[in-house]
C-alpha cells in the first residue's frame, strides 16, 4: 500500500541547498532533470505528538552519535545552531542548509522503528 515517504524542503536557494544535501551530507540521489535532484533518505520512521497548538510537521535526520556526527559535517563546512539539547528521549541540534534553513539532527535515545515489518 505505502511504498515510501516524499519529504519537500522548500528554500529560497534551492540549487545551493541542493550542493549541501549531496557534497556535505553525502545523500545519494537522482537527477530528475533540469537540476531537480531527488535525495535518497535512510529508513524513515513516523511518530504522532499531541499538541494544545496548532499542529504541524516536523523533519529531522537521525544518527547514531550525534557528536560525532556534528564534528564530521563541521569539517565538510556546516554550520551549527548553539549546542545540542539533550533529553530523555534523545540529543538534537539543527545545523543551517546554505539557504539559511535550520535542518534538526536527532540521536534517539529509545528504540526505534527501523527494521520493523509493516
Amino acid at each position: 500500500m505505502i511504498t515510501g515517504a516524499h519529504v519537500i524542503l522548500y528554500s529560497n536557494n534551492a540549487a545551493a541547498d541542493r550542493e549541501f544535501l549531496r557534497d556535505v551530507l553525502e545523500l545519494g540521489h537522482v537527477d530528475a532533470g533540469d537540476g531537480w535532484l531527488i535525495f535518497r533518505l535512510p529508513p524513515t520512521e513516523l511518530a504522532v505528538h499531541p499538541t494544545e497548538g496548532t499542529p504541524q510537521q516536523e523533519f529531522y535526520l537521525m544518527c547514531d552519535d550525534l557528536d560525532e556526527t556534528v564534528r564530521h559535517l563541521t569539517e565538510k563546512g556546516a554550520e551549527v545552531d548553539g549546542e545540542a539539547i539533550t533529553a530523555a528521549w534523545g540529543k538534537r541540534v539543527s545545523i543551517r542548509l546554505p539557504s539559511g534553513t535550520a535542518l534538526p539532527l536527532y540521536q534517539p535515545r529509545h528504540p526505534t522503528a527501523h527494521g520493523t515489518s509493516a
